[in-house]
């Protein structure tokens, strides 16, 4: 089945399904005549280029069709989503739905819950993953290749983990974006023209913050930082004596409190142990 699966996206002119939909084909992961895409208008998001692919209106028709089924919709989009899934793989995007919320709505046992991030448009979402206890080692196998097509990825084992990885990465470019921000308008309330603000800003968030990853752990990068006693020192210490990590944790509670409630299904409960998951 998993040598050459034809895969469904439900919700694929979103700006992830159609991220992924692109990644998979660019990296040859799956043919344009194996690919099936559903949204409401029938229209291909993809253009000219991926004519081959298969775009329709009717979910469950979707389903018949393909192997693979992902869900990239909103979780309260999903109450409306009626498909029987049964003997597929279907892996889920939706934030804080959990997966027995998606058993019960799609009929199928063989589950993945994955979050990726925005990242995927460009290659380079990290996306965590976690499944059902019928999901075979052939599916985890595959999935992995598949988000791998758009980024990195793990498995992790609950759903605990998931929920606070959703806070953490599955949010995207959006705390770097406000720590872009609020050095632009610190800038700007300096005397800074906004112009050169911004190309301070985005030096500082987009282009130095390379070199993490790049030969400099963080640990590493802080600790040369730091120890030259002079002005990067000063700033650092004076942000983690005003409460910058205290509030990276508000954020991170805050965040994982509502991906652990957000589901539009009232029987769900997220558990830091689940009997679903492995």
């Amino acid at each position: 089945m998993f040598d050459e699966p034809t895969i469904g996206i439900i919700g694929g002119s979103g700006w992830l399904g159609r991220s992924i939909a692109s990644a998979m084909l660019d990296k040859a992961f799956v043919q344009p005549d194996a690919l099936v895409l559903s949204n409401r208008s029938a229209s291909n998001p993809l253009g000219a280029k991926w004519s081959q692919v298969t775009v329709m209106r009717d979910n469950q028709a979707l389903v018949e069709r393909c192997d693979v089924i992902i869900v990239s919709v909103r979780a309260e989009q999903f109450v409306d989503v009626k498909i029987f899934a049964e003997n597929r793989l279907v892996i889920s995007l939706m934030a804080g739905v959990s997966l027995e919320d998606v058993v019960q709505r799609t009929g199928s046992r063989q589950v993945i819950r994955a979050m990726a991030n925005a990242a995927a448009e460009i290659g380079k979402s990290y996306t965590p993953w976690l499944v059902t206890q019928e999901v075979t080692d052939e599916q985890k196998a595959f999935a992995q290749q598949l988000f791998e097509t758009f980024g990195s990825a793990d498995e992790v084992f609950t759903e605990h983990q998931l929920n606070y990885l959703t806070a953490l990465v599955g949010t995207g470019p959006a705390y770097p974006a406000l720590l872009a921000r609020s050095l632009f308008q610190q800038a700007v309330t300096s005397g800074l023209p906004p112009a050169i603000a911004l190309r301070a800003a985005n030096a500082v968030v987009v282009d130095a913050s390379q070199l993490i990853g790049n030969g400099h752990s963080v640990d590493e990068l802080l600790q040369v930082l730091i120890s030259y006693r002079g002005v990067t020192a000063a700033g650092l210490e004076a942000m983690i004596a005003y409460g910058f990590d205290k509030t990276i944790k508000a954020g991170l509670d805050s965040a994982t409190s509502v991906a652990s409630s957000m589901s539009p299904f009232a029987h769900s409960a997220d558990t830091k142990e689940g009997p679903m998951t492995r």
